[in-house]
């Protein structure tokens, strides 16, 4: 399956997780990328992984903090002159972090939406022209289940995610007569850095309790990153070409 043959693909969070799951499908399916992330280290393990899987000479890495706006302007000016244009933005790179509200200072409250929300809205801003000029273009944002549903301790991480599912239906609209999709994924139950050790930190004193409607009812546990990053190449290619405004929820079933 080639989907992907010439289109041309900017992917944030391309490192580690869901993002790096979704740069090897979109290079298994034919497409160029340049993978985005602020982890170097990361970004060396998914060439590395491309070069086993000889898809390295479609592959282009970008060390790129998404919350510095002036790193943006040039990062993506940087991966738009790399691919000779752009045709797909995906916007996986996000972080997840936990803590009582009352206890939220506002530099962490405002760290996680810079990241988040702030830097999902540069990305965007900063691909629109080359966006309109490419080949039936598409934004792939990443909501989160928790921007519909509750999870505890995670107030701060929610309104972002909220943010990013309502400014993707606002994009949708304003582009839409010119032909840009725009489009969200919400996961949940997935496993990635954000849900391991590296991810949400939970409170010591966390009631787990709360947790016991967070659970997935397909499987046993949490699912893959493949397992978004095909989702994700579905609506990037024009098998979702009837998609946008709306976001999709991967969660196995976790909030019926």
């Amino acid at each position: 399956m080639n989907r992907y043959e010439g289109r041309r693909a900017l992917i944030t969070g391309g490192g580690s997780g869901i993002g790096q799951a979704t740069v090897h499908r979109v290079l298994a399916e034919g497409g160029r990328v340049v993978a985005a992330d602020v982890n170097e280290a990361g970004l060396k393990a998914t060439y590395a992984t491309a070069v086993a899987d000889g898809t390295a000479d479609r592959l282009t890495t970008l060390v790129l903090d998404i919350s510095d706006e002036a790193a943006v302007q040039a990062g993506v000016a940087s991966a738009v002159a790399t691919l000779g244009g752009l045709d797909v933005l995906v916007n996986a790179a996000g972080i997840l972090r936990s803590e009582h509200t009352r206890k939220t200072s506002l530099e962490f409250f405002n760290k996680i939406l810079a990241v988040n929300l702030t830097g999902t809205f540069l990305m965007i801003r900063e691909a629109i022209p080359a966006l309109l000029a490419g080949d039936k273009p598409v934004v792939v944002n990443f909501s989160s289940t928790s921007a519909s549903f509750a999870h505890p301790y995670m107030s701060a991480y929610a309104a972002s995610k909220g943010g990013v599912q309502s400014m993707t239906h606002a994009l949708a609209s304003e582009y839409s007569k010119q032909g840009l999709r725009v489009v969200a994924v919400a996961p949940g139950s997935i496993s990635s850095d954000m849900t391991s050790g590296n991810g949400p930190g939970l409170p010591a004193d966390a009631d787990m309790s709360l947790f016991m409607k967070l659970s997935p009812a397909l499987g046993e546990g949490f699912a893959s990153p493949d397992t978004v990053a095909g989702v994700v190449a579905m609506l990037g290619s024009q098998d979702g070409a009837f998609i946008t405004g709306t976001e999709i929820r991967i969660d196995g079933g976790t909030h019926f």
